[in-house]
């Protein structure tokens, strides 16, 4: 017998595992229904053994365990396609390194999803298509548009992913532990699998779909099976297949690590994201459910929703633990979690349990702020790009106070005129946009100051006063202020709502309806997120780092600044451009970096002298467990690689997407000119950054424990 690596730790698994009585008729369905779409005998993919030997009606009835068996039967059909699909391109096409090919057969596959039934399919050509095409038709007319449109979305997704990897280069580089689960995620097929549990138990109600909590169920849902699937298969993917995508391997070489520690903290992580869907389905849901107005139908719907998570969950592990497929043979079973269960049961083992679970949850709640950390360390940063600042600059810090205080901005008791000096917005603006207009250099500046203004304002105003219900009424008057069609805009009450309303009103002056939605949801995503950090400072709760880096994007207001790199854009670049991975992987770099690079700066900043507990440093130390510098090294390193991946992609998957959309010579020319866009905005935050008072000890020392403003803020009741 081969000797295992480590011993696999004591799972967190409170929901235990139930089998779906109608297995044995899922199996000879998904077989029978198999073998009529072309996939077994003849394939040159699959023999019967291999499908018995894969056993995804078991599988589908650990998932799945109170659906009835016609829909217990649907959806491991479902389960034998995707593994199908996985396997035949595969040998088709990654095999052979015939992209052009592959990109062929998958721009067919969306042709056997139609929203409408009624919309003839073309005739399948092989298994694959045979088996969606009959499959959609089975599945879709017991669910609503809303629910097609989103499930076709995930299905293309999964299914697209394979082309990326054919395209990407192997670089050979264990990722960054924060890097590595986000990644992880993307190929995982989590939201397609996440559909199914909607179609086996309820459909959750287009009004929170497509909101944070459900997606927070579903991706801390979708980091749970990956990262655990991580511990079982280490043996086999990293010592027997030389695999470098294994969250244990990533811990092991970054920290350096033994294999054992390794294992133990991505059961650490494992936990975490459990503990991050416990606490959004106990806390987030219901107060979504509640802002919506959710019918009690409808809410049960979500919960039902839930548990299915949660079963798949369980059912996902215990597969694992009786798959031939995985280490397994020495694996503690989670049974005490469901109670003594006969002779021989540990009280001490589910004392020990409950108490590390207990810890473990508890460790996000117990940071003592204001610690004296002293001035922020500064690594050598890597950035490629040279910065330059427009020959406007004077000028616009001049018009940006003026602009300021005819707000009212400055009156307010969060800014005055010190302060703004000492931020020297205008300085970030001339180094973003360096050939900008003085006019647009004005309109940049400004926007700049409201964003940050609102989100020093937040954590003031409110966190003091401990009023999220004054927040979150605020953050709605706030969308009011910009309208889309025409509809009268609200009367401004304050600085905040007087310079977001100016704003909106010269930003969008000549943009298309469609411009003025997309910015109006980047404004809408940056101010509910600081209602999210707000509630998080109420409860003095330190988010899990992948959730952190994921709502860090939205806090920095990065849909806002994409919207405004975009603006001019038109029509020569199709919206499914920006939508495609690599576009995404080249924005969500560049954002990452600049996020990261500001928690770098502002660390005594927030963590001294605010009590803040949202900085990618402090996330790393309480979950990690480690000092500052080595937090440090932790972020630096994933700013690195974040600037690397974003050099990657630019010059090696960009083209590819090019030649993949038949963008034309003007397209191109747009695209590449996006591209030194992100370029100036990166330089031009690093000097900014370096340049300002904002972060530097000694102004921190003089201003930072300023003054606090003595009233509410004004904040009617919304008709």
């Amino acid at each position: 017998m081969t000797q295992q690596p480590f011993e696999l730790p004591h799972f967190y698994m409170p929901y235990p595992a139930r089998l779906n009585p109608h297995v044995d008729e899922a199996r000879a369905h998904s077989t029978e229904w198999a073998r009529e779409m072309g996939m077994l005998e003849g394939s040159g993919i699959w023999e019967q053994a291999d499908l018995d030997a894969h056993d995804y009606g078991l599988l589908c009835a650990y998932t799945h365990p109170d659906c009835d068996g016609p829909a217990l039967s649907l959806i491991t059909d479902w389960y034998v396609w995707v593994f199908f699909f996985d396997d035949h391109f595969l040998e088709t096409f990654k095999r052979t390194q015939d992209r052009v090919g592959g990109k062929a057969y998958l721009d067919r596959l969306p042709l056997f999803m139609p929203m409408d039934l009624s919309t003839p399919m073309p005739e399948p050509e092989n298994p694959v298509e045979a088996g969606l095409a009959d499959l959609w038709t089975r599945t879709v007319p017991s669910m609503s548009v809303d629910w097609r449109r989103r499930f076709a979305v995930a299905t293309e997704h999964l299914l697209n992913e394979s082309l990326w990897e054919l395209s990407n280069i192997n670089e050979g580089r264990v990722a960054n532990p924060v890097e590595y689960i986000e990644m992880r995620r993307k190929v995982g097929g989590a939201p397609w699998s996440s559909g199914l549990v909607e179609y086996a138990t309820a459909e959750v109600p287009a009004s929170v779909a497509g909101s944070r909590p459900l997606r927070v169920l579903m991706e801390t849902f979708s980091d749970a099976v990956h990262l655990r699937n991580d511990l079982f298969s280490y043996q086999r993917e990293v010592e027997d297949e030389g695999e470098l995508s294994n969250g244990v391997l990533v811990l092991e070489k970054f920290f350096g690590c033994t294999t054992q520690e390794a294992a133990d903290t991505v059961n650490d992580v494992l936990t975490s994201r459990l503990h991050q869907f416990e606490h959004t389905a106990l806390t987030e849901v219901p107060a979504v459910a509640l802002e919506k107005g959710l019918s009690p139908e409808e809410v049960a719907a979500v919960a039902a929703y839930t548990q299915g998570l949660q079963d798949w969950q369980s059912g996902g592990h215990e597969w694992h633990m009786r798959s031939s497929r995985y280490m397994n043979e020495r694996a503690r079973p989670t049974a005490p979690w469901r109670g003594p269960t006969g002779p021989g049961t540990s009280a001490a083992d589910v004392g020990a349990l409950l108490a590390a679970a207990g810890a473990e949850r508890l460790r996000a709640y117990t940071h003592v702020p204001f610690q004296k950390v002293g001035p922020s360390r500064l690594p050598d940063f890597h950035m490629p790009f040279q910065v330059q600042l427009s020959p406007h600059l004077n000028d616009a810090r001049h018009r940006l106070t003026e602009w300021t205080h005819r707000m009212g901005m400055l009156q307010e008791g969060v800014w005055d005129e010190d302060k703004l000096a000492a931020y020297d917005l205008p300085l970030c603006s001339a180094g973003l946009d360096p050939d900008a207009t003085p006019e647009a250099l004005d309109l940049s500046s400004q926007w700049l100051a409201w964003g940050t203004y609102g989100d020093d304002y937040y954590p003031l105003v409110f966190g003091h006063r401990r009023d999220l219900a004054a927040a979150r009424l605020t953050t709605r008057r706030l969308s009011a202020c910009m309208p889309l069609d025409g509809e009268e805009a609200i009367v401004p009450l304050n600085g905040m709502e007087r310079g977001l309303a100016d704003l909106w009103a010269r930003t969008t002056a000549g943009m298309t309806p469609d411009g003025r939605r997309t910015l109006k949801a980047a404004v809408d995503v940056m101010t509910e997120s600081w209602v999210w950090e707000l509630s998080n400072q109420l409860q003095n709760r330190i988010p899990d780092p992948v959730d952190y880096l994921e709502m860090r994007r939205a806090t920095f207001g990065s849909d806002l600044t994409l919207s405004m790199c975009r603006m001019g854009h038109g029509p020569a670049i199709p919206p499914e451009v920006y939508r495609s991975g690599p576009v995404r992987s080249l924005e969500n770099a560049a954002i990452d970096y600049a996020c990261l690079l500001n928690d770098v700066f502002s660390y005594q900043k927030e963590i001294e002298y605010e009590g803040e507990i949202h900085n990618a440093i402090l996330v790393v130390q309480n979950f990690f467990g480690i000092g500052y510098p080595a937090a440090l090294d932790v972020v630096h390193d994933l700013m690195t690689q974040r600037m690397q991946q974003f050099e990657h992609v630019a010059a090696h998957e960009l083209p590819v997407v090019y030649d993949d959309f038949g963008l034309s010579d003007e397209a191109r020319d747009i695209m590449r000119s996006y591209v030194v866009d992100l370029q100036n905005w990166l330089a031009g935050i690093l000097n900014w950054h370096r340049e300002v008072d904002r972060y530097k000890a000694e102004y921190l020392a003089r201003r930072a424990h300023g003054f606090l403003p003595d009233r509410p803020p004004a904040v009617p009741v919304l008709s």
